[in-house]
């Protein structure tokens, strides 16, 4: 991107914050990789899960978790499907290592799931670590020390081959570890912390000096974790590393690639998937992201990334609203409203125009089932601003749509419909949108299902008592006449006093249009639409028609369990709305 002064036609300016301080990562860190292949690639396959919330997660909390916490943030792990959980560093205290011991000792591992345990390159605090480790029958063991320039040589003091002697000692010593449990798998894990800021060369050098100690081989493989322990760089350029690691490893056959991004960039989940691109299998994070800072990377969003891209996650996600619930008591921190997949809002549209488009697919998904005689839940789906069916996470569609003065007809048809059973025609969904919006601005905030049919009742729906309008239907009997025609009597309700009419016309509605104008109202049905709602028993009619009252095309809308009662209560509902000006 240039660095020139911005164009004569561009309004911004400078922000006087002190830029220059920082180097752009490729001043520091010296890398290029011209030939990339993972650009062209697809991830067609979920990698190995391996959570961190027990650790990683756990150190990031302001109230870490108690034993309490801990085992039911495990169980969830567990429950919803992975296999490599990072347990604790049980040489930093009594607190992990008491954990490690009681999931052993109370036989709380299931037999498919493998616990990791973690430890840095000293060797009192590897011997620790195998000492929690007794009795165990499968576990991983992860190595780590930090590579990077900054790290051994303003933190560690070591030289480039300082570090590599010092990684090879720790390497050796958890040789010696692993004889200490000849009866259990283990399985070893190195990390180059801070890999995404060391030299590639350096960062190789330290892996390959691991592996020739530790001899993987294709049917016992080691795991070569290399973490971003904090974001640096845009996404492409941890991929790009991630290749390189991928080419130039030994014994890559018997080598499994993971990776352990932060998201110090926001960039996390991206620069996971295009590091799956290029090469890796496996992924460390937490549920919804928790950790140092930023947060690692979140496995919740990878997961349900790759669902809707057709390639199973191999996570039982399907009870989001669980997980999310067992995620904050175990953390005791809130998952944000707009958080991908399982925020409160995410499948929550306000706008008017993502309302409009997602009605007019939901009924279209609808009709193509009815054809196709299946349920709408096993058609394809493609619906605008849905990337995921709510449904395969355990929502429900209430709450896809949501009223406020931002919304238009689409959205409140809906909510009509799902909410209420009413299938609002088109001109009807427009005039009652511009009620709800004159409601909205003056009250302001978001109309709720329930507040939005008593908007709706309101404006249409004749209230059990004066003074809704000047007219209300009590009783009507309906008799054919022998010319073909129909009679109607009816008795109504005129300003608070009894009035019997009777009309005859070519139907029930043409019948009470002739009888209103015998009271000098004058009433032209120019649109009639009804609909039953449910069924059986319990069913109702809608009935729903624009009339021309006085020059006006006003619409009005009766319920009632006898469709011709529908019809006059939907009549009566126009005139009493045009009435009221």
């Amino acid at each position: 991107m240039s660095t020139e002064t911005n164009p004569t036609w561009s309004l911004q300016r400078p922000s006087g914050m002190p830029s220059h301080r920082y180097r752009p990562f490729h001043q520091r860190v010296a890398f290029d990789l011209p030939d990339r292949e993972w650009p062209t690639r697809r991830i067609e396959k979920a990698p190995i899960w391996a959570a961190v919330d027990l650790r990683d997660g756990n150190q990031s909390l302001i109230d870490p978790m108690d034993t309490d916490r801990k085992r039911r943030m495990f169980e969830l792990l567990v429950k919803i499907g992975v296999k490599e959980i990072e347990v604790g560093y049980p040489a930093s205290g009594a607190t992990d290592f008491d954990f490690v011991r009681s999931l052993i000792e109370d036989d709380a591992i299931p037999d498919d799931v493998r616990i990791m345990v973690l430890t840095p390159a000293r060797k009192e605090l590897i011997e620790r670590t195998f000492e929690a480790l007794q009795g165990i029958d499968r576990a991983l063991v992860h190595l780590y020390t930090a590579t990077s320039r900054l790290w051994r040589e303003d933190v560690l003091g070591q030289t480039t081959d300082g570090l590599i002697s010092l990684v090879r000692a720790g390497a050796e010593d958890v040789l010696r570890g692993v004889e200490s449990l000849p009866d259990t798998d283990v399985r070893l894990q190195f990390s180059p912390e801070t890999f995404s800021l060391t030299e590639p060369e350096v960062a190789l050098a330290a892996s390959d000096a691991v592996s020739a100690l530790w001899q993987p081989t294709p049917e016992q493989p080691m795991v070569l974790n290399l973490p971003s322990t904090v974001e640096v760089s845009t996404p492409n350029v941890f991929a790009d590393q991630i290749e390189w690691m991928d080419r130039g490893i030994a014994k890559r056959d018997a080598v499994i690639i993971s990776v352990h991004p932060h998201n110090d960039r926001g960039t996390g989940v991206a620069a996971t998937e295009l590091a799956l691109m290029a090469g890796a299998d496996r992924v460390e994070g937490c549920l919804f992201g928790n950790g140092e800072r930023t947060g690692n990377v979140d496995l919740v969003t990878l997961a349900l990334n790759l669902h809707t891209q057709g390639v199973d996650p191999e996570l039982d996600l399907s009870d989001i609203d669980a997980v999310r619930s067992t995620v904050e008591y175990c953390n005791q921190l809130p998952v944000h409203e707009r958080h991908p997949y399982g925020g409160d809002l995410v499948y929550t549209s306000f706008s008017g125009t993502h309302q409009d488009a997602i009605n007019k697919v939901f009924r279209k998904r609808e009709a193509e089932a009815k054809a196709q005689g299946i349920e709408p839940g096993e058609v394809m789906w493609e619906v605008p601003y849905l990337p995921i069916d709510p449904h395969d996470v355990g929502r429900s569609y209430e709450a896809v749509i949501r009223v406020n003065s931002q919304s238009g007809k689409g959205g409140m048809a809906y909510l009509m419909k799902t909410e209420h059973g009413l299938d609002l025609p088109r001109l009807l969904q427009v005039e009652f949108s511009q009620v709800v919006q004159a409601r909205t601005d003056a009250e302001g905030g978001e109309v709720t299902p329930k507040r939005l049919w008593e908007i709706f009742s309101d404006a249409y729906l004749p209230g059990s008592t004066p003074p809704w309008g000047r007219f209300r239907v009590w009783e009507h009997r309906t008799a054919s006449r022998p010319d073909g025609t129909d009679e109607l009597g009816i008795q109504l309700d005129v300003d608070g006093q009894p009035q019997s009419l009777t009309g005859v016309g070519n139907g029930p509605i043409d019948a009470f249009v002739h009888a209103l104008a015998d009271l000098g109202v004058t009433v032209r049905v120019d649109d009639y639409v009804e609909h039953a709602i449910a069924a059986g028993e319990d069913a109702r009619a809608a009935s729903y028609v624009r009339c021309s009252i006085d020059g006006r095309s006003v619409w009005g809308v009766g319920i009632h369990e006898n469709i011709v009662r529908a019809s006059l209560d939907a009549i009566i509902s126009a005139v009493n709305r045009a009435s009221r000006g």
